[in-house]
């Protein structure tokens, strides 16, 4: 069974993309993938959010400039079936120094696709900038799949039209032929608003099927969580933001067609 690698990303900050990389990671966890959410965001918050500590030399940045390999900067969390290369402040000047090095869009992919082929993930999540400098196009590059997290406001298709630009830009440039969006995302919902209802109606009119059929709601339970160094499953598991990231991760299962271990065990059982 292959390793799928997906790039979770949007330029426009604040749109919950680390909680939903976080929270997908630890859904996904929950019912038996293994799952490597690899941070290459220089803010460290998904790092942070697993309860992870930041530490210098941690991070992709030295194996992005052909020091080392990203295997060597795994580490394990508290929670089973979940890896993650941390992040550090000093990654942000890998932007700098990527600029000057020859296939600079390629370096993050060599490491990837070595952790992939190893078979030891079903998952590799890329938890992306806000932004879409050297970094994220890395990111895009190594990827197999892209989730946009959208925040149900009235700008919300602005930003993501950038965003698709820049993978068709890849594609053309043959740098990236096997990016493809496995969906977006509407995050941040607030139900008692008629501009959160209208902005999913106009994102789904807009990508029809490519739009996740789940919602994730906005909670003070899905804000917490990071200061406490835990997915919400793990820290609050009967909340809303919890019953919604599960949804998710078992909607990423069946558009991924991820088997479970035990249900790969019976079909070559019978």
């Amino acid at each position: 069974m292959s390793t799928h690698v997906i790039a979770v990303a949007n330029q426009k900050g604040g749109v919950g993309k680390t909680t939903t990389t976080v929270n997908l990671a630890a859904c996904l966890a929950a019912i038996e993938r293994r799952v490597l959410l690899i941070d290459v965001d220089s803010q460290a918050n998904a790092t942070s959010g697993l309860g992870v500590e930041k530490k210098k030399g941690g991070s992709v940045y030295r194996p992005l400039l052909g020091e080392g390999t990203l295997e060597e900067k795994i580490v394990s969390t508290d929670f089973e079936n979940l890896d993650l290369i941390p992040s550090e402040v000093d990654l942000c000047g890998a932007e700098v120094e990527l600029a000057q090095i020859q296939n600079r869009l390629f370096r993050l992919r060599e490491g990837v696709r070595g952790i992939a082929g190893s078979g030891r993930y079903d998952v590799i999540l890329l938890d992306c900038p806000p932004s879409l400098a050297i970094i994220t196009l890395n990111a895009f590059v190594a990827a197999d799949w892209l989730v946009v997290p959208l925040q149900c406001e009235y700008y919300a298709l602005e930003g993501i039209a950038m965003l698709t630009r820049v993978v068709d830009q890849l594609k053309g440039a043959r740098a990236s032929n096997d990016l493809e969006l496995l969906g977006v995302l509407m995050t941040m919902f607030d139900a008692r608003t008629r501009l959160a209802h209208q902005v999913v109606g106009d994102v789904r009119e807009f990508f029809h099927e490519k739009v996740f059929e789940t919602i994730i709601p906005r909670t003070v339970r899905l804000a917490e969580a990071p200061s406490h160094g835990k997915p919400v499953i793990h820290y609050d598991p009967y909340s809303a933001g919890a019953a919604a990231y599960q949804v998710l991760a078992q909607e990423v299962v069946s558009r991924l067609k991820l088997t479970a271990p035990e249900e790969l065990k019976d079909s070559v059982s019978s």
